[in-house]
């Protein structure tokens, strides 16, 4: 299992996934995070008798809220499960306890709320009501290097800070943008990008549950496709075109006929999502915006190539960290000479944004 951690780790470009790692991190893929949450389930529902079952829940709690929220385990520890846990809005409260104004509040997803509530309303759990996450620390940790080894992980690997970073990298390869990524994690940064400041506080928890639900629910790539809410339309007699802020901070727009625009319903400031195909995303190198026809043009760096006998796969990692893949012949590629981490533009027609709307719950 070591050697297979070490060799993720070197094989660092995936050109299957949407977010590349730097070599030598030491973070669990997707597969692994289930293989030991499957651990702690079966580890928690073994003891008979119910203090130690109980003891064992209390834990298993803690690791699945640092699983899929990535907060720091002092966090989670100092949540009080009776006012900093809203099971409706599906958040929790999370930052310095003693700092009201310091707190963020984290999306979690559906399935995990309703395990919360089944499990915080036990009544073998009473006694503990409102201080269910006060455990040991160093209990806590014990018990997560215990989990991780026996899943024939190195004991490291189970540490909550490796769990919170295994949560903020399989975030950004799901493409939730940086920016959002920093704000829900709680990362000090030194401002945001000016993108997300557009969008009020109640639109960041939509755009972080439209990630959790896709999360979820959707196992097909999201390459390509961009979350953002419309900022302007302009109807024409056949067509409209419609323009979207994404919360990356770039501005695309698509062209869809009148008939579209009022089956979808858009208006000002609904939320959307624009995907593009890879075959109809164009490449031009260099640092300089091209002079050419086509309405969406977004800079970025060749994060990764793959190459084919007839058709070749071009990934570009944009600033906000997202990636956009396109796939060109390969003729056309060796024309372009394009090799990893050269400067490019994308290109894409407005008529090949195809836009979603997604029903957002409250």
């Amino acid at each position: 299992m070591k050697k297979r951690l070490r060799k993720i780790a070197r094989k660092h470009i995936n050109p299957s996934s949407i977010f590349s790692v730097s070599s030598g991190v030491k973070f669990l893929e997707t597969a692994q995070l289930a293989e030991l949450e499957r651990s702690f389930r079966k580890w928690a529902q073994e003891p008979l008798r119910a203090d130690i079952r109980v003891s064992r829940c209390r834990v298993l709690l803690i690791f699945l809220l640092i699983r899929y929220t990535g907060a720091r385990l002092s966090e989670i520890l100092h949540l009080d499960d009776s006012r900093q846990i809203d099971l409706n809005r599906l958040v929790v409260q999370l930052g310095n306890p003693k700092g009201e104004n310091e707190r963020r509040e984290v999306e979690i997803p559906a399935p995990l709320a309703r395990e919360l509530k089944e499990i915080l309303e036990d009544p073998e759990l009473a006694p503990w009501r409102g201080q269910f996450f006060k455990v040991d620390p160093g209990h806590v940790r014990r018990k997560f290097y215990e989990r991780a080894e026996a899943c024939g992980l190195p004991r490291e690997y189970g540490n909550p800070t490796a769990l919170r970073r295994s949560r903020t990298i399989e975030l950004l390869r799901n493409n939730l943008p940086l920016p959002v990524v920093q704000k829900l994690l709680g990362h000090s940064t030194p401002s945001l990008t000016a993108s997300v400041l557009h969008f009020s506080h109640e639109d960041m928890h939509q755009v972080v549950r439209h990630y959790m639900d896709r999360e979820s629910h959707k196992k097909t790539s999201a390459r390509n496709t961009f979350f953002g809410k419309v900022q302007r339309i302009v109807k024409g007699d056949i067509q409209s075109e419609v323009e979207l802020i994404t919360v990356g901070g770039f501005s695309l727009v698509s062209v869809i006929t009148n008939g579209s625009l009022r089956q979808l319903g858009l208006q000002l400031n609904t939320f959307v999502t624009g995907e593009v195909k890879a075959p109809w995303v164009m490449l031009s190198t260099g640092h300089d915006e091209p002079v050419n026809s086509a309405r969406n043009k977004l800079k970025g760096i060749v994060s990764a190539i793959s190459v084919g006998r007839i058709n070749s796969e071009i990934v570009l990692r944009l600033r906000d960290e997202t990636e956009m893949c396109s796939v060109i012949t390969e003729k056309s590629r060796k024309m372009l000479n394009l090799k990893m981490n050269d400067p490019a533009w994308i290109l894409f027609d407005a008529h090949c944004v195809v836009l979603n709307v997604e029903e957002l719950p409250p």
